[in-house]
């Protein structure tokens, strides 16, 4: 990866998660994955898959894993980046453009109670650094490309019980075909954005550090 000089280079990442048993009483296994692309120097479209697996989770947990691996990776690059970040997950997605911000100004309370998931959310602020981000929501299970990619790397992580130990080679394209092969996806895949439609979020607040 690599940017042009005096811009952060532009990451795309569409995540999903799954819950196998989403509230069901006992351990339900889940899952977290995404697809990361980026462009090179040429111009050629890269795509690298991420997934990981929990045995007792909720669906809420998982999209906060998803977010705190995809940047965990990203780290690894010693870089900052321009990043989209696409999910289904209203929960995430408010979350980490509302919700945090009223969080912090309360000392990390809300009104109604303790925060769910109150270290995710902490390790997902700190798992994003100095990283701009577009968070963006999609609707989930309506045919969009990536996110479907995304939702069966995330539901076999789930009952598999696997994990990608990293940025592994993509198989978006074999699933693609395979899928619109028998009509279940009939759209192309969306796009790489654009550096003019890059709107960053505000950014994230400060959070404190939590004991291991």
């Amino acid at each position: 990866m690599s940017g042009v000089a005096g811009e952060l280079e532009m990451v795309a990442v569409y995540a999903d998660e799954s819950c196998l048993g989403n509230g069901r009483e006992g351990d339900n296994p889940g899952g977290a994955a995404g697809v990361v692309e980026y462009l090179t120097r040429q111009h050629t479209l890269v795509r690298r898959d991420y997934w990981v697996s929990e045995p007792a989770t909720t669906n809420n947990r998982m999209a906060l894993r998803s977010v705190i691996e995809a940047f965990t990776l990203l780290a690894s690059k010693k870089n900052r980046f321009d990043v989209v970040f696409i999910s289904d997950s209203q929960y995430l997605i408010r979350g980490m453009t509302e919700w945090v911000h009223s969080w912090a100004a309360r000392g990390w309370k809300r009104k109604g109670g303790p925060i769910e998931n109150l270290a995710l959310w902490i390790a997902a602020i700190h798992a994003v650094g100095g990283n701009r981000v577009q968070w963006r929501w999609v609707r989930g299970h309506d045919g969009h490309p990536q996110n479907a990619y995304a939702d069966h790397l995330a539901n076999s992580a789930a009952a598999e019980q696997t994990r990608s130990n990293g940025l592994v080679e993509s198989g978006f394209a074999e699933w693609i075909a395979f899928e619109q092969s028998k009509s279940r996806i009939t759209v192309a895949p969306e796009a790489f954005p654009s550096r003019a439609s890059f709107r960053a979020a505000r950014a994230l607040p400060e959070a404190p550090q939590l004991a291991p």
